[in-house]
């Protein structure tokens, strides 16, 4: 199994690229199952995840051709896939696939719109908590559909296919909203859903269905209206850069001080991390090639943050800011009110000499002089990340093992933080 090792100390100079973004290149991709025509996405990033997907859909009989790996290609440049969904073979997700990827459970809307029945395991448990599905099978029991659980499998039918509905979610939830929007394009009426998820990546998808043919209006703000249509066509539209990726370069820079331009990289994406980051004491500046980072000699700031749906403060940053905070100049307060058992990352921070103590849904960070590298575990995807943050500034060489779970989301993580300056290496075996 692989491992990075870090030498901590050196500043971050130079350029990152950021790539596409994987929540939203993969409810992208599954958004092809609503057409019989080509959909083709450009910067899909090269992860593991992504892969997955492509193995997922097909299983369900969907062609995909990559390109974008010849020789002389910019090596950081996303791929291109273009997904030929013309036959469904078959509309079962066996359990063995969806249980490595949650998202892979978001194929249940477009199978069922389009081919009126669909059978979809049930995703399981998850590292960072139950994240249950009902919010998605309420949307389509709303929009007509028979649902049954058998066997651990969803099993899903709307013969005569699905009518528009007023979806109204208890909880903002991304995936649901992914799931009712891409089902309520091809249902027959209007559709309004109510309380939906403001994300980026969620606009990023309207915008997709739209150049599709759907009729969506009212993406990015909580109340989506979808006016249902017959059938979708063929497009091609590019993924959105990815904020988690810009959030997580931007927190490292800020950690080991120096100057890093996160090439390609969007700031109305992560308004809110940014903000935290300039309170912090890191210096922002957008320009037209990207963002850039900067922290001089200044100390790091303790700053208070709590994680919330969009445009609030992504759960998904919340380790990485933890790492930043361990060296901070004095005490922070991190507050976690999306997923629970989401501090998992705190036992391993401690390793490295990180003193942190938890509070119900709150982490109190005290921050420390020096970090020392020591070899820590990785527990799931951006809680490695934030190790990989801590070892860069931490003295002496940091193991991170476990580094599947970097692979999932982060692309070529070790090339892009050495070619600044960071002495990182990925250890085979």
């Amino acid at each position: 199994m692989d491992k990075i090792r870090i030498v901590g100390g050196n500043e971050l100079k130079g350029t990152i690229p950021i790539s596409g973004a994987k929540n939203a290149a993969l409810p992208l991709m599954i958004a092809s199952l609503l057409t019989e025509e080509k959909l083709i996405l450009e910067n899909v990033p090269r992860l593991a995840d992504v892969a997955l997907l492509q193995r997922i859909l097909g299983n369900h009989g969907v062609d995909i051709t990559t390109n974008g790996k010849r020789n002389g290609d910019d090596p950081y440049a996303g791929q291109t896939l273009e997904i030929d969904a013309r036959v469904i073979v078959d509309t079962t997700a066996p359990y063995d696939l969806v249980s490595r990827m949650r998202a892979s459970f978001w194929v249940l809307g477009p199978l069922l719109a389009r081919i009126g029945v669909a059978k979809v395991s049930l995703p399981g448990g998850c590292a960072i908590g139950t994240r249950p599905v009902d919010f998605h099978l309420d949307a389509l029991r709303a929009l007509g559909a028979e649902i049954e659980i058998d066997a651990g499998y969803v099993v899903a039918k709307a013969p005569h296919g699905l009518k528009g509905a007023r979806i109204v979610f208890p909880k903002v939830s991304v995936g649901a909203t992914h799931t009712a929007l891409m089902a309520a394009t091809l249902a027959r009426g209007d559709s309004i859903i109510e309380n939906a998820a403001r994300e980026p990546e969620v606009v990023d998808l309207a915008d997709c269905l739209i150049k599709m043919g759907a009729r969506i209006s009212g993406a990015g703000s909580s109340t989506i209206h979808v006016e249902g249509v017959a059938r979708l066509k063929a497009a091609r539209h590019a993924v959105l850069p990815d904020r988690i990726e810009t959030g997580t370069y931007a927190m490292a820079t800020a950690m080991t001080g120096g100057d890093v331009m996160l090439a390609g990289a969007r700031p109305d994406l992560l308004e809110s991390a940014l903000d935290a980051l300039r309170q912090a004491g890191a210096e922002i500046d957008a320009t037209n090639e990207g963002i850039r980072v900067r922290r001089n000699g200044a100390g790091i700031l303790p700053v208070d943050v709590t994680t919330a749906p969009y445009p609030g403060f992504p759960t998904d940053l919340q380790a990485q800011f933890m790492a930043l905070m361990t060296k901070a100049k004095g005490n922070s307060r991190i507050t976690e009110t999306i997923f629970e058992n989401r501090f998992m990352h705190v036992q391993e921070l401690a390793r490295l000499g990180a003193r942190i103590h938890l509070e119900g849904d709150s982490a109190v960070v005290e921050g420390v002089e020096r970090l020392t590298g020591a070899p820590v575990m990785a527990t799931d995807l951006r809680a490695s990340v934030s190790l990989v943050i801590a070892g860069l500034a931490a003295e002496g060489e940091t193991m991170v093992q476990r580094v599947y779970h970097l692979d999932r989301g982060f692309e070529k993580l070790e090339e892009k933080l050495s070619r600044c300056g960071a002495q990182i290496e990925r250890i085979s075996g």
